[in-house]
């Protein structure tokens, strides 16, 4: 008894897991948008500046590049999340799939205990009728 509850809930604890593991994922995928975001914004931001100046305009073409160099890695480690991520719905559906065997495997075990219970009240209850029947028509020919 006390193996299948343990792994049950070791099961069970792999589902949680791999879900706190997407969630995680995507709260990721989520901070990186949001910082490609940011680098478009301080890109159009440095671009109105270095109209203002000379100085500006010869360096806004190496701020560009650098700023393109971050968008590369921050797209790569995207990718690198996401292929992440893919691997994780596909762990989580096979640790799903298992949870649910080992469910179904324990309440079709609880139903046959319950079953094998019943079946002495449910014999003594059939005799009693059988009985009582016998009697009934035994009473009618006399």
């Amino acid at each position: 008894m006390k193996r299948r509850d343990t792994l049950l809930r070791l099961k069970r604890f792999r589902v949680d897991e791999l879900k706190r593991r997407l969630a995680t994922l995507e709260e990721m995928k989520a901070d990186l948008e949001r910082k490609l975001a940011d680098l478009d914004e301080t890109v159009a931001r440095e671009k109105h500046r270095a109209a203002d100046s000379d100085i500006g305009r010869l360096a806004f073409p190496s701020f560009v590049r650098s700023i393109d160099a971050r968008r590369d890695n921050i797209r790569a480690t995207m990718k690198d999340i996401e292929r992440e991520r893919a691997a994780a719905e596909g762990d989580l559906a096979s640790a799903f799939q298992d949870l649910k065997i080992f469910e179904m495997a324990e309440d079709e075990r609880t139903r046959r205990i319950a079953e094998a219970g019943a079946r002495p009240a449910q014999s003594r209850l059939d005799e009693l009728s059988i009985v009582r029947h016998l009697r009934k028509h035994a009473f009618r020919q006399i």
